[in-house]
């Protein structure tokens, strides 16, 4: 397991109580990570799980961006963290903390910003989104709950930079060194969708968003509101722990992502927390373009299966077996061909030199070509290992149910029908 990130002090008290449980003996599996925790006594392993106190030895907002490791330096830092973690937080209404912090304390929580803003330029240009990739992969593989969070607050930010005014921008930089996690919340509960009202001291929000992954804990959602001319994008202000309920989220995978609904009732929605113009949240290349990034932490998934996979068959002594080889080649090949569909997507859509339609094709394709590279990574792994894949506690298990949740994005037959349309509508290969 890995030793704690430099700079951090590191304590743990039962969560236990909250469920009404009694902590018992201490839990060994946390020693190597500097942590003394307590194992519950009771036999309910899933409503006792371990909450960690990071407390910092220095300010989050302390230090240049300079100072800090590079983007790529601090997620494998980050991963190391997170895939050390990884049983620990497979329950319920769980939440990577410690995680968190760690992407606080490395400089990841704002180093997409721009340099002017204190950030590392993450994302922005080609080189910014060559290390964006990397970043997303790192952290992907080490733990896909924490990277769909993390890619959420990435989102976030980028479209506060692209829509938002300079005010805007400048308090989201104040948030992100102050370590809070943005996110993106854009599903609304049919029953209550989320819309704009007039209140006694002008418009606040009403309504519910549900599928909110990081609810309790994102501080800084950015959240659409319906309008006749398109969702209107705004960033209310969330204290942690208030208005969210976890309890609908009982996926077989993904669990520390605390998803769950989360009420918005009240929240001012005046000019100073609405981000751009109605419509915009729907503009092109970034809407579909921005897919990439999710791929990106779907090719790290793919990638922690793939190293277990090897691993395993080296512990057992079966990596001489001919037919064990093929399946891992076939394995590395699908592999190879996400990470370059997610590199060549995200240099398109940063170096912007194709027109919007062609770009938002070419990500449409990258999802396809991920998605079954992942799907036959997991099947080739599962093969391979066997009935040990589908047992707890080895970790494939864990892994291969939170990949097959997170592949599960939205409309990705209409993505690819439209990228084929986009293919026929013109002569020759557009790329």
């Amino acid at each position: 397991m890995a030793a704690p990130l430099p700079g951090i002090r590191i304590a743990a008290k039962g969560l236990a109580r909250r469920h009404g449980r009694n902590p018992g003996a201490d839990h060994g599996g946390l020693r190597g990570f500097g942590i003394g925790a307590r194992r519950c006594a009771t036999a309910s392993v899933a409503l006792c799980w371990l909450h960690v106190d990071i407390q910092p030895l220095r300010p989050l907002r302390g230090g240049p961006a300079s100072a800090l490791p590079s983007p790529p330096d601090a997620a494998a830092e980050v991963a190391r963290l997170a895939r050390g973690r990884g049983a620990l937080l497979d329950v319920d209404e769980a939440f990577p903390e410690a995680e968190l912090i760690a992407l606080a304390e490395t400089g990841l929580l704002r180093a997409p910003l721009p340099l002017a803003l204190g950030g590392a330029d993450l994302g922005r240009g080609g080189e910014g989104a060559a290390a964006l990739a990397e970043v997303l992969t790192r952290i992907g593989a080490g733990s896909l709950p924490l990277g769909r969070l993390y890619e959420g607050h990435v989102n976030a930010l980028g479209l506060i930079l692209a829509y938002g005014n300079p005010a805007q921008q400048a308090r989201a930089a104040e948030d992100t060194r102050a370590g809070r996690l943005f996110g993106v919340w854009n599903t609304d509960d049919r029953a209550d969708p989320l819309r704009i009202e007039e209140g006694t001291e002008g418009p606040v929000l009403r309504g519910r968003k549900v599928l909110a992954s990081g609810a309790g804990w994102v501080e800084r959602p950015l959240v659409t509101t319906a309008t006749p001319e398109g969702p209107q994008m705004l960033v209310p202000a969330l204290a942690r722990g208030e208005r969210a309920d976890l309890s609908g989220w009982r996926a077989q995978g993904m669990r520390a992502s605390a998803t769950g609904a989360v009420a918005l009732d009240g929240l001012p929605a005046g000019p100073a927390e609405r981000i751009g113009a109605p419509g915009d949240y729907h503009r092109e290349p970034l809407f579909s373009g921005g897919a990439w990034r999710f791929l990106a932490v779907q090719t790290g998934g793919a990638a922690e299966l793939f190293d277990l996979l090897c691993r395993h068959l080296r512990e057992l002594g079966r990596d001489g077996d001919p037919h064990q080889r093929a399946r891992v080649g076939e394995a590395a090949v699908a592999l190879e061909t996400a990470r370059l569909w997610v590199g060549q997507a995200a240099r398109r859509l940063a170096d912007g030199e194709m027109e919007p339609e062609a770009t938002v094709a070419y990500v449409n394709l990258a999802r396809r070509a991920v998605e079954q590279a992942a799907l036959d990574i997991l099947a080739l792994a599962q093969r391979s290992v066997g009935l040990a894949a589908f047992i707890r506690p080895h970790p494939l298990e864990r892994v291969a149910r939170d990949l097959a949740t997170y592949l599960r994005q939205p409309a990705p037959d209409r993505a690819l029908d439209l990228a084929a349309a986009h293919l026929l509508g013109r002569e020759g290969w557009p790329w």
